[in-house]
């Protein structure tokens, strides 16, 4: 595991949002404008964690509009699919 570098930053209002600045950290992860990152956040103890996400290339012949309608029907029939598989 690399160097933990801890920082403490003020929460600030971005137009309609709130946000805190953390340009050194996101460069400690490789992150730059234009990059996707993947945020999890755990409830139970108020942690957040950023990561960097993986690019993904589609192969030939799968469009991102496909993908976007996969992922459409599956969030709308996520129970019935799961109960499919388990069955």
């Amino acid at each position: 595991m690399g160097k933990v570098i801890k920082m403490e930053r003020k929460v600030v209002k971005f137009g309609n949002s709130l946000g805190i600045t953390m340009t050194e950290a996101l460069r400690q992860i490789g992150a730059d404008i234009g990059d996707t990152v993947q945020i999890d956040v755990n409830e139970n103890n108020g942690e957040i964690i950023i990561r960097k996400a993986n690019k993904v290339s589609l192969p030939s012949g799968i469009s991102a509009e496909f993908v976007e309608a996969l992922s459409q029907v599956m969030n709308q029939y996520d129970v019935t699919l799961k109960g499919l598989k388990d069955r």
